[in-house]
């Protein structure tokens, strides 16, 4: 088995009210930035061991899909780093 961490980020689908990201928008604008567009996101760190890269993406996107995100409203991607 090897140590993997696994970053599991989660977001807002497009289209799907983010009234977080348009408060902290608005502030940065207030003090002079420029901004397109912002959109929040959570970030999720797991420490797991695997036998392979691909099972501990696999597990993570397990994790995010049963725990960490909601399929109807949230995206997520998955990526992971050996320790």
């Amino acid at each position: 088995m090897t140590a993997y961490t696994a970053t599991v980020t989660v977001r807002l689908k497009h289209g799907v009210l983010d009234p977080e990201a348009e408060t902290t928008r608005h502030a940065l604008e207030r003090l002079g930035f420029d901004l397109a567009a912002l959109r929040s996101a959570d970030r999720f760190e797991i420490d797991l061991e695997a036998d392979s890269s691909d099972e501990a993406r696999e597990r993570a996107g397990e994790m995010a899909d049963r725990l960490l995100a909601n399929p109807t409203i949230h995206d997520y991607d998955v990526e992971v780093d050996e320790r």
